[in-house]
């Protein structure tokens, strides 16, 4: 159903991480945007290529872009006017980019706005995820879904694990300086009950770790919408299962997320409420 605008976004995000491969080669010009929160001249330049693509191609949809959007409460309601918005961070996973590690990725979502009462609601936009892509140009790996027809890995369908016990489950999360003091009670308290946790810099490819059965949950708090959009949906299109982390419906502006592969999920929900 959404076949030609899943096209066009995993078209949009291959240019923006062609970009990004030639900017980082190049040299970059490197700015903190507040304190160990970096942002490049290549940010900057992938979300124009990936904003003028949009209106080229799509120019009555919105977009919501990292380093072009302040989202706040009172800004999100004026986006509902709009069927689609294209939900974009031009780089995720900034800081491995400008040290020149390859955990980094492009990701495009794109929701759609619906005011049928059964949709999901993300507490400010009524509607629903509809296409997911996450290019990971240094590693020639790209993530797409669209909804109900699937996950891939570069043409080739992917799943969640089948791990039953968060004793076997290998797990994911990320936090920065700023706001490591909410994260660091789950990490101590997760890190002897599970097999292991990584930390990868870039919530985009952890939960599309999730999704391709890598990972077998994921959490982070203090998210933005382009941080999330695409994986999330991903992970659900992968048969896996995405909340916040005390279980209830994903807000994309809500800020904390959990993904699994499912089968973990109300295990994890119940350590995480314990804490």
């Amino acid at each position: 159903m959404y076949h030609d605008l899943l096209k066009f976004a995993i078209k949009t995000a291959k240019k923006a991480g062609k970009l990004a491969l030639a900017y980082q080669k190049k040299g970059l010009q490197i700015e903190e945007k507040s304190k160990n929160d970096l942002v490049t001249n290549a940010d900057k330049a992938c979300e124009k290529l990936i904003i003028a693509e949009i209106m080229k191609a799509h120019p009555d949809h919105a977009v919501i872009g990292e380093e072009s959007s302040f989202i706040h409460k009172t800004s999100i309601k004026n986006y509902a006017n709009a069927k689609y918005i294209w939900i974009v961070d031009p780089i995720d996973g900034t800081t491995n980019y400008a040290h020149q590690l390859k955990e980094f990725g492009i990701s495009i979502g794109l929701f759609k706005t619906t005011n049928k009462e059964n949709s999901k609601n993300f507490e400010y936009l009524v509607g629903e995820l509809i296409v997911g892509v996450v290019n990971a140009p240094a590693m020639d790996e790209i993530f797409y879904a669209s909804k109900d027809h699937g996950a891939y890995l570069n043409g080739k369908k992917i799943h969640v694990t089948k791990t039953p016990k968060v004793d076997h489950a290998l797990f994911a999360t990320g936090f920065i300086q700023e706001t490591a003091a909410q994260n660091l009670p789950y990490f101590t308290t997760m890190m002897p009950r599970c097999q292991a946790i990584r930390r990868l810099g870039a919530a985009s490819l952890d939960l599309c770790y999730v999704a391709a059965g890598r990972f077998d949950g994921y959490w982070e708090f203090d998210m933005k919408p382009w941080d999330i959009a695409a994986g999330a949906l991903i992970v659900e299109e992968a048969g896996g299962t995405v909340t916040d982390t005390n279980g209830n419906q994903i807000d994309l502006f809500g800020k904390d997320i959990f993904a699994s592969n499912g089968k973990i999920h109300q295990e994890t929900i119940k350590i995480f409420q314990k804490i």
